[in-house]
């Protein structure tokens, strides 16, 4: 059986049901197989079960492997491309919150 690392599929464990499904398109049987074996041995969860059997089947009817790159994972989402539009120039003006609501008692506060 094979570890954790050595799976067809890079973070195996986290991905989603959703994203599974499609990423387990480009696997062949034996990769499958092995992915079949570590789910059983270690999760077991139906539904991974059921979704790897089912694949399994639509290969042996005559689907072949679809192509794709595993190491792109768009379930894990990079950093956003642009920067924060925030700065100090535009940022909120620092103030105390009143003591419990009343704004004559806090220093520096006035009434909106």
């Amino acid at each position: 059986m094979l570890e954790h690392d050595d799976l067809p599929l890079p973070d195996y464990d986290h991905l989603p049901q959703s994203s599974l499904m499609h990423r387990i398109r480009s696997l062949s049987d034996d990769q499958l197989e092995a992915l079949l074996e570590y789910e059983e041995a270690h999760a077991n969860r139906v539904a991974v079960v059921e979704i790897l059997q089912a694949r399994r089947a639509e290969l042996a009817d005559g689907a072949t492997p679809s192509g794709g790159e595993q190491s792109v994972q768009p379930e894990n989402p990079g950093p956003p491309a642009g920067g924060s539009q925030v700065s100090q120039d535009s940022a909120a003006t620092p103030s105390a919150p009143p003591r419990h609501g009343v704004y004559h008692e806090s220093p520096n506060r006035q009434r909106p």
